[in-house]
């Protein structure tokens, strides 16, 4: 009888109307051999051939490729479609437009291979990330030198202080698949910049870490309708508005960390999404996006008022909540300087 292979790890890929660039997409994934599960999600892509090709590609890799085809329920409803069929011991998510380096790749799976071999399964693999950017042809890696011990596996104890832009967000992070469903995640659809709930709500279930640190992820920057574009973010303001909430909803910090280093991170964490809600409130500048940011931290207090006192006074959440009109464009200037130094969108 034949044994079935254990899948090391699932690289799930949503996909909306991605036809124009999926197929680079599922390449770079495609040579980390017969032990990589890839799902394609179709979500609900209209416009294009998106559903054809995924077939197609399922047709000709079965061992490898799956697709789900589903109606749309956005970039978080994609990725727990994803969760929900993945048979690997880790998960990965890469946004169809991104792309791995195939070396890192390697690099990671021989990484994977090894925890399992040695049933050593750590909760957490932290890669560095490229920004590739399309207007200026530049690059930008992430990377976690001074914050995570390199190659080594450790706890939230021996990590150190996170830098400005070391923050592990989606691009960088290989959960072990059970760590997350064993946090509970759930991703709201149709709601955009969910991956900061994916990041975050897990960590507090993660006991071991482990920082690989090879350039894995390519995250193109640039396209006119990508989401990180700011006159979108300023669209989609009330979901950027949402997604804090659930940050600020999911704990009592630092009450229900275990960790002082984690809940510290946490902090740090949630400090720059509500600078950034509150930032692109006062961008925006009308009447709406201003209530919005006033509703925001009305139920950060109704949550927690200690809490939201403390961060409160925290230096980024400082500058970007400046209320007077002079005060503002100190806060939009502010912006604008860190925004050229970390070219982040």
């Amino acid at each position: 009888m034949r044994t079935k292979r254990i899948k090391t790890i699932t690289f799930v890929i949503p996909c909306y109307n991605s036809a124009a660039y999926m197929d680079a997409c599922i390449e770079s994934i495609l040579g980390g051999g017969r032990d990589v599960e890839i799902i394609i999600v179709n979500d609900g892509s209209t416009k294009d051939d998106t559903a054809e090709k995924a077939d197609e590609w399922a047709e000709s890799h079965p061992d490898v490729i799956k697709v789900i085809h589903q109606e749309n329920a956005g970039h978080g409803g994609a990725v727990m479609a994803g969760l929900r069929a993945a048979t690997g011991v880790y998960f990965k998510v890469v946004d169809s437009d991104d792309w791995l380096d195939r070396t890192a790749r390697d690099l990671l799976m021989a990484k994977l291979r090894g925890f399992i071999a040695g049933d050593n399964l750590v909760d957490l693999v932290v890669c560095n990330y490229v920004y590739e950017h399309i207007q200026t042809g530049s690059q930008k890696i992430i990377r976690y030198r001074g914050a995570l011990p390199t190659n080594k596996i450790v706890g939230w104890e021996d990590i150190g202080v996170f830098g400005p832009g070391q923050n592990i967000l989606m691009h960088a992070a290989v959960f072990r698949t059970q760590v997350l469903r064993d946090s509970g995640l759930e991703l709201p659809k149709h709601t955009f910049y969910v991956d900061n709930i994916f990041v975050y709500v897990p960590l507090p279930f993660v006991k071991t870490l482990h920082y690989l640190p090879v350039n894995l992820y390519r995250y193109f920057i640039g396209r006119d309708d990508q989401s990180v574009n700011e006159p979108v973010q300023l669209g989609r303001l009330d979901q950027q508005m949402r997604v804090t909430k659930a940050l600020i909803d999911a704990y009592l910090l630092p009450d229900e960390i275990p960790s002082k280093r984690l809940a510290r991170y946490m902090e740090g964490f949630l400090a720059i999404i509500l600078a950034a809600s509150s930032m692109f409130s006062v961008l925006r500048g009308d009447p709406e996006a201003l209530q919005m940011r006033k509703q925001m931290w009305a139920d950060f207090y109704a949550k927690d008022e200690k809490m939201a006192k403390r961060l409160g006074r925290h230096p980024l959440v400082l500058g970007s909540n400046l209320t007077s009109p002079s005060g503002r464009r100190i806060s939009v200037a502010l912006y604008r300087v860190a925004q050229r130094l970390y070219r982040f969108s």
